[in-house]
């Protein structure tokens, strides 16, 4: 215990449920931090129901704000009475130890002891794990010792009370709470008796529910959506008051002026509780190599091994291999030591070990998607399957040695299958090392409508027409704000019809909220060891789908590595369909798909008739359309429908000079050289007749005219994506003296900035444009020559 005297104007809020209670809890993280800023509280604790959800966003916005974090949990934990509840304590993290002790008990919880939707913890647990790392308040009256004293049974309370205090021995507290509930005062007034019996220490807590006064009602209305209540049932139990706000420093020290021992034991717990976590360091698990064999030695053995393979694929001929391997060789040199030296061989021999078990075991891998296409390396490694210096493909907008992140490559397997890899990666790293991601579904401005309306007991058909009202933009949704002042018939209901007004009174303040749990579509997590030395686990009941109490950029800054195992069932079309051919056909009994020519002119017969239904990425209207109109008959083509077919370049006039450019060059067999701006850009243009299309486009222009590195061209493209005014501005001086001093003409400098700058607005990932292209050519290709299959 701390020594210092306690100011008698400091107070602590330790108890608080915030949105990720899901069922109870309106507080936002960021607005709770900031009435403790306001309230000059040095600390503040997070304390939702059975998880730590929000904690890490909790502690990056208090530490930022200068407000002590406190973590806990107010935990259900296993009751001695006989009537079939659970009991509830808190739980408060004194240091790193208890983080992990209280990470454990809540996995074991959700894994192991799960029943109505409640996760309870076992006494004999924290007896195993000691607990020496975190304090114990009792829990009020939803504690055993809270129900005994209030039964009349102080014989019980004080075994209760003595349980406890064995099992956190100095480290727990009789909490007392005054929170408008009918047995509240008489609760505090037994409560005290007997911690003067047990001689143990009081603490003043207040349950927060929302933040302010006013949020009662919609939290109460949060409250009915999540348990399919109507908010004016006279018969609905009410498990809240409307005291439950965040109430000021003032106000506590007012409610609890007659027992300061137990204000000042709130400052003092916060002193007791010093937990640092260390966000931000990603944590591989350990990649087994041959014997005196480091990482990056292996790394760069595997790649130059399946360069190896990769060059008499790519190159038949001996002669013409030789001549291009110089500049094979060069780029993987650059890529394995940039690799190496920003720390991440490990993260390419992992995702190359399970890419290639699949691959060798039957399950189809896609090409690659994203900006992973663009490493040779992992072209060498098995990782991806399209040669990136045949289309331009560039490693640093994969991985940036000027702005060091962790790699990220997407990964496509079919769909049937995937599970079957993620089962693989279990086996090899462990299966308490191996767990999904934790998704926060949230009350959209549509969603949020319709719940309000419902709790309110509207007609479902008004309801869900207001809703209908907010448009539809899955790229750029809607919030309420946003459909009040631009969707006037909206705005016209909402101000004219009470009904309305009601619903949008409720809804505004519930937008936005967590609502559930899911599962992330893709992530997988691997740790290197226990998953819950990083976070806990949770696990809906009645499933057996594990996933991390974190959401996927919380995991990251807690040093998990993600890998995203994405299913695509148009793999798994293409490999029924390769068996079928194998299987139906006597000279195609070795039939594979990356053996196939990308110059059949059957497949750009197919495209340029627009004939792709079933093909690809290609089956919308908008796609054939544009493949009617462009007519493409290369692959080039086919890399650029990719990244055209989207609403920015299509309503921007690009698409139009596109197709125009490539009929005149059909024409005269040659593009004209103003198209290319100047001599420099040629072979860099030249595959999409001028236009810049490409996000790698803007990064080549700016080195070669510019004298940009490819990591400092990366840096321009994020800036231009942004559309930050002053890091545009020192960005337009660099491009222009440096371009200038090699000897460009200072307006087409200008000019052509203006223009990377337009462009950057619709500008696509080449890498993940020409992965999907390869996928959409074999679709088309199959659809031409085996179309039964």
């Amino acid at each position: 215990m701390s020594a210092t005297p306690i100011p008698d104007h400091l107070f602590v809020h330790l108890r608080m449920h915030t949105e990720f209670s899901v069922i109870d809890g309106t507080v936002r993280v960021g607005d709770a931090v900031k009435a403790a800023v306001q309230n000059r509280m040095p600390a503040l604790a997070i304390s939702d129901l059975a998880n730590l959800f929000g904690l890490i966003k909790f502690y990056g916005k208090a530490r930022k704000a200068g407000v002590k974090p406190i973590a806990a949990c107010d935990v259900w934990i296993e009751s001695e009475r006989d009537d079939d509840m659970p009991a509830r304590c808190l739980l408060l993290v004194m240091n790193h130890a208890g983080y992990l002790q209280l990470c454990e008990l809540l996995s074991r919880a959700y894994l192991q002891n799960q029943s109505r939707d409640r996760a309870v913890i076992r006494m004999a647990w924290v007896q195993e794990l000691k607990c020496d790392g975190l304090l114990c308040v009792s829990g009020f009256k939803h504690s055993d010792i809270g129900q005994y004293l209030l039964a009349g049974n102080m014989p019980k309370a004080v075994s209760s009370a003595r349980q406890f205090e064995h099992l956190f021995p100095g480290r727990f507290y009789l909490e007392l709470q005054r929170d408008g509930s009918a047995e509240a005062e008489q609760l505090t007034r037994l409560t005290c008796q007997l911690a003067s019996e047990v001689q143990l220490p009081v603490v003043a807590t207040h349950p927060i529910q929302f933040l302010k006064p006013d949020d009662f009602r919609p939290h109460e209305a949060r409250v009915c959506i999540a348990q399919g209540e109507m908010l004016s049932n006279p018969r609905r139990v009410r498990h809240f008051t409307e005291q439950q706000y965040f109430k000021s420093t003032e106000e506590m020290l007012a409610l609890f002026a007659d027992i300061p021992s137990a204000v000042r034991n709130t400052v003092r717990i916060a002193q007791r509780c010093n937990l640092t976590l260390e966000l931000g360091k990603p944590r591989l698990p350990d990649f087994p190599t041959p014997e005196g064999m480091t990482l990056a030695d292996y790394l760069v053995h595997l790649s130059k091994e399946g360069l190896e393979k990769r060059l008499v694929h790519l190159y038949p001929n001996p002669a013409d291999r030789e001549r291009e391997r110089p500049a094979y060789d060069a780029r993987l040199k650059i890529e394995c030591d940039t690799i190496v030296s920003m720390g991440f061989p490990g993260y390419f021999l992992i995702v190359q070990d399970f890419i290639n078990w699949g691959k060798n075991n039957g399950v189809p891998v896609g090409p690659g998607r994203g900006s992973g296409a663009g490493s040779l390396v992992a072209y060498a490694l098995g990782i991806t399957d399209l040669d990136p210096l045949r289309y331009d493909l560039l490693f640093e907008r994969f991985l940036n040695p000027e702005r060091v992140s962790m790699p990220d490559f997407d990964i496509d397997f079919c769909q049937d299958n995937r599970d079957r890899v993620i089962d693989y990666v279990k086996r090899r790293y462990g299966r308490d090392a191996v767990s999904q991601i934790a998704t926060f579904g949230t009350l959209g401005a549509k969603a949020v409508i319709r719940d309000a309306g419902r709790v309110l007991d509207m007609p479902y058909n008004y309801c869900d027409g207001l809703s209908k009202l907010i448009p539809q933009t899955p790229t750029d949704p809607w919030d309420l704000e946003r459909a009040l002042n631009e969707e006037p018939t909206f705005k016209q209901r909402v101000e004219e019809e009470d009904e309305a007004k009601e619903i949008i009174a409720v809804a505004r303040p519930l937008e936005g909220l967590t609502r559930n749990i899911g599962m992330h579509a893709g992530g997988v997590l691997i740790a290197p060891g226990k998953l819950t030395d990083f976070c806990p686990l949770y696990c809906a009941e009645g499933t057996d789908s594990v996933v991390s109490q974190y959401d996927k950029d919380d995991v990251e800054a807690v040093g998990l590595v993600k890998f995203d195992f994405l299913g695509l069932r148009n793999l798994t079309i293409l490999d029924w369909a390769v068996r079928w051919i194998r299987e139906g056909y006597e000279d195609q009994r070795d039939f594979r798909l990356e053996d196939l020519p990308l110059d059949d002119p059957a497949v750009y017969q197919l495209f340029s008739a627009g004939n792709t239904t079933a093909v690809f990425q290609s089956e919308s209207r908008s796609a054939k359309d544009l493949e009617k109109k462009l007519k493409p008959d290369n692959f080039e083509d086919i890399i650029a429908l990719m990244a055209l077919n989207r609403p920015g370049p299509l309503g921007s006039g690009m698409v139009d000079d596109f197709i125009a450019r490539k009929k005149e060059q059909s024409k005269t067999g040659k593009g004209r050289s103003e198209w290319y701006f100047h001599p420099n850009l040629e072979n860099t243009l030249k595959s999409t007749y001028g236009v810049i299309v490409y996000q790698e486009q803007v990064m080549l222009v700016a080195q070669l005219l510019a004298g940009y590195s490819l990591g400092g061209a990366d840096l321009l493209r994020r800036a231009m994506g942004k559309k930050k005014p002053e890091e545009m501005a020192k960005q337009r001086e660099i491009f222009t003296t440096g371009a200038t001093e090699r000897g460009v003409d200072p307006a087409l400098a200008k000019q052509l900035f203006d223009l990377m700058e337009k462009f950057a607005e619709y500008g696509f990932n080449k890498s993940h444009s020409a992965a999907y292209a390869l996928v959409a050519y074999h679709t088309a290709w199959l659809k031409a020559h085996y179309p039964a299959e």
